[in-house]
Order: C-alpha cells, then structure tokens, then sequence
C-alpha cells in the first residue's frame, strides 16, 4: 500500500499538466525515477507549435507552421496557439513544451554536448520530437530527401542523444496511424518516401523523422497559394500528408494512447 507521502506526491503530479511536468522535471525538481510515472499523465491537449533554433536553415517553414497550428485548429477540439515560438535545444524553456517541431534545409553543424544532453533528458522526461526534412524533392533539381543534407545530420545528432534507441522504419499499424484519421502510409511533399522513422522508449514513440517535408504541404505564398508542388501525387497526396501530421499531433499530445483509445470523442467533435 503506498504510504501518505506517496498518496499525497500523486495527487499533486495528477494536478499537474504534462506541461507543467515537463518544466518541473527540466528544473530538477523531481527526479528521473519519477519520469516514467509522469509522462503517463496527460495534459488537455494544447497545441504550442515549438521549432527547434539550430545552427542549419531551421525557419524554412515557420510561415508553414502557422497555417499547420490553424488546421489543427479547424479539424480537432485542440486548443491551439498560432505563432511558432522558437527554442535553442539547450535552453530550459524547451521542458515547457511537449511537442518539438526539429526541421530543417540543407546539413546543420553538430550540437553542443549541452543541447545533446537537454535534449536527451527532454525525450526521456516525456517530450516528443518531430523532425522534419525541408529540402526540395529531386523533381525540383535539389537533393533528394533522405539522401543527405538535413536528414542525415538529424540523424546523426540523434544517434548520440539516443544511442540506446537506433532510429528504425515506423510500422504502419503503428497507432500513430491511426490516431485521428485511419491512414495506411506516411505520405509528405514528396513522394520520396511513404515511411516515417521513430526512436523509441519503452513502448512510446518518442521521435519520428518525416524524410519528405510533411510541413511543406502547409505553405502558402502572401496571395494564399500553395508555396511548393506536391509531388507526385498532387491535391490527393496533400491532404493525406494533412492528415498524417494531424496524427502525429494527436499522438504527441496523447502521451497515454492506446490501441483501443483511438478517435476520442473530445478530438472528434470537430472532424471533418
């Protein structure tokens, strides 16, 4: 039976958001053996779209991130801020965040042993990262996604956070397939890949790579346009990439999914 003291450390942790968890384990105030109890409680699903500020092209689609926020915002019951909020991955700040938008164009320098290990202690406190490869498509005469430049530099960075966690191909009867909408591959700006690749702890999914710049399906020019092709699937790829990263938000934020616990009825109340 768990003594007062473990009853009342409870109460307090279940009061808590996972935000709110997250800064306080950043902090130091609880610690680590605490960790895998805290991530387990969820918070009510507020979306702050945090982009990690790295030595690369990493605002390549801040403007993207802004019409992403607004569609999770019209498609779900998620509470959403609009404005990207920028955040060095060795800054304390990054623990308010539980979701962490890591993209890029082009390779980035390698970080610095105190971004690894903040990092590290972000994603084994709870925290999610989605990294997203911004690069052009080969149609585009630019490099072609997962071939090199941004992916292979997130890749590496990630290996020496994770090494206990290898980055791996992500099963497409994953539930993060399944979260909001039923999908049955990963499809992005470019068709380069239909896979996401994750690093897991435990049994959660604690980091996905998307190689095909799911972001930039989301870009618009000033007149309202959509920025880049979609390629080669146009309008119909597009909206299956919308819908993966829906997923991929509702995933992140509901940190306690299950198989059985997919479509909740306070995400659907405003599916379309």
């Amino acid at each position: 039976m768990p003594s007062p003291m473990q009853r009342s450390l409870d109460r307090f942790m279940l009061s808590l958001s996972r935000r709110q968890l997250l800064a306080l384990m950043g902090s130091g105030f609880l610690t680590s053996s605490l960790a895998s109890k805290a991530w387990a409680f969820g918070d009510s699903a507020r979306w702050v779209p945090a982009m990690a500020q790295h030595s690369g092209k990493w605002e390549a689609r801040r403007s993207a991130m802004r019409r992403f926020s607004y569609e999770i915002q019209r498609r779900t019951a998620t509470e959403v801020v609009l404005e990207p909020i920028p955040v060095p991955p060795e800054s304390p700040r990054l623990f308010e965040f539980p979701f962490l938008y890591f993209g890029g164009q082009g390779a980035f320098m390698p970080l610095s042993q105190a971004a690894r290990q903040n990092l590290r202690r972000y994603l084994e406190f709870g925290g999610f990262i989605l990294a997203d490869a911004n690069e052009d498509s080969p149609l585009e005469g630019g490099l072609g996604l997962g071939e090199g430049g941004f992916a292979d530099s997130f890749r590496r960075e990630i290996s020496l956070i994770l090494p206990q966690a290898p980055l791996a191909l992500l099963d497409v009867e994953h539930v993060v397939f399944k979260s909001f909408y039923m999908l049955s591959s990963a499809a992005g700006r470019s068709g380069v890949s239909a896979s996401l690749e994750a690093c897991f702890l435990g049994t959660r999914a604690a980091v996905l790579l998307a190689p095909h710049d799911l972001l930039g399906v989301f870009a618009r020019d000033s007149a309202g346009r959509f920025e880049y092709p979609v390629v080669p699937g146009g309008e119909k790829q597009r909206e299956m990439a919308v819908r993966l990263a829906i997923n991929i938000v509702t995933y992140a934020l509901c940190l306690d999914y299950k198989d059985d616990a997919a479509h909740l009825p306070a995400l659907m109340r405003r599916r379309r």
